[in-house]
């Protein structure tokens, strides 16, 4: 059954993570999705605060990275992050794995951070979406980050940052979506330019889509010409 627009947008997390964003973008971006009323915004930690004062009496929700793009920093770090976002306003979190860690086999690494973490956003609140850029994993170890988001209580487990040397495949959610074994979410990003694209992930089984071109996106689902895409690689 096609998609109303309104149904499409509640799928979008509206993003700006360009490195030369500004203040301006920002608060475009908080219009916009406030406008279309996609399911959140997701910026960088230091623009939660705008935000949030962009975004006061809306009722939309604000997502954030944490340890991002490359999930190699300390779990003291990223619990930091964390702690520092939901005081500030931040409803949502995107964690990037230490996928890393999963390519070298130590899966019990990267299992006692995603449960610390997992937990830790989850007392503050927040929805927990953990990025692990399968663009460097192999199917084995695509399914084993899903077992372990699995395990520590991760609401979304999401196919990439947009920063690695891919973005979103079909075949990946559809993976996923085979092996899932309870109520985990599957999120795309990385890459998703046009209706095409997005509708094939949707039907893959993913139910949240990355997008920094949320408005070209709906224009299209409209039929109308498309809105200008924002410059990026989300």
């Amino acid at each position: 059954m096609p998609l109303t627009p309104a149904q499409f947008a509640a799928t979008l997390d509206a993003t700006n993570l360009r490195l030369d964003a500004t203040a301006a973008d920002i608060r475009a971006l908080c219009a916009e999705a406030a406008t279309h009323r996609c399911a959140c915004v997701m910026i960088y930690p230091a623009s939660v605060p705008l935000a949030a004062q962009a975004l006061a009496g809306t009722g939309m929700r604000i997502g954030t990275v944490i340890g991002f793009p490359s999930g190699r920093f300390s779990t003291a770090a990223k619990a930091a992050e964390i702690d520092a976002v939901a005081a500030a306003g931040a409803h949502e979190v995107d964690i990037v794995m230490n996928y890393a860690a999963l390519r070298e086999g130590e899966e019990a690494v990267v299992a006692a951070e995603l449960a610390e973490l997992t937990a830790r956003a989850h007392r503050h609140g927040q929805l927990v979406k953990v990025i692990t850029e399968n663009c460097y994993l192999n199917e084995a170890q695509m399914l084993a980050a899903l077992r372990l988001c699995e395990d520590a209580g991760v609401d979304f487990i999401k196919t990439s940052t947009g920063f690695g040397s891919a973005g979103a495949k079909v075949e990946q959610i559809a993976l996923w979506a085979r092996h899932r074994r309870g109520p985990i979410k599957l999120k795309a990003a990385g890459g998703i330019k046009t209706l095409r694209d997005a509708l094939a992930l949707l039907d893959a089984g993913a139910e949240r889509l990355g997008a920094s071109s949320a408005a070209a996106l709906l224009a299209e689902l409209r039929g109308n010409a498309a809105a200008p895409a924002t410059p990026g690689n989300y």
